[in-house]
């Protein structure tokens, strides 16, 4: 029966994880599981945020606004580069890459880049900045479940 599960496992090889991270709870206790699963498989992680480029009624949003919302993604990025310097259990160093990147919608950002980077597996959270705690799956993590070229995992 050993043998069988090292077979399973030598099958599943993650070289590629992408975390999806808002800053909110939930990304943030999926990027300690992205970060475990990255020493585990000796993967590289990246971390991505999705700002939302909305143009709204009332015409794009001012570039200062988006500067700030730049520099405030940036701040979690800066959090989830100093949680993957920890050293862990098994002192492991993880090869993480940060991206920031714009798109009218955080399912098609968080997929779209998925596909285009190759990633093996998407880790998230359940529910995101938006709240709404009576949804047990957030809008967000339920879109990119059903479009997702990979599997992902959804940590709640």
């Amino acid at each position: 029966m050993n043998s069988d599960k090292n077979l399973s496992e030598e099958k599943v090889k993650f070289s590629k994880i992408l975390v999806a991270a808002d800053g909110s709870e939930a990304s943030m206790d999926a990027v300690d599981y992205a970060i475990e699963m990255a020493r585990k498989y000796n993967s590289e992680l990246i971390a991505l945020h999705v700002i939302l480029s909305d143009v709204t009624l009332f015409g794009s949003v001012p570039p200062n606004h988006i500067n700030e919302i730049k520099h405030e993604a940036q701040k979690y990025l800066d959090r989830i580069r100093e949680k993957s310097y920890e050293d862990g259990n098994n002192n492991k160093k993880v090869q993480l890459r940060t991206e920031l990147i714009t798109s009218t919608s955080a399912v098609g950002g968080i997929v779209a880049f998925a596909e285009k980077e190759n990633i093996d597996l998407i880790v998230m959270g359940t529910r995101g900045r938006s709240g709404f705690k009576k949804l047990l799956l957030g809008s967000v993590a339920s879109g990119v479940v059903s479009y997702a070229h990979c599997p992902v995992m959804v940590v709640k």
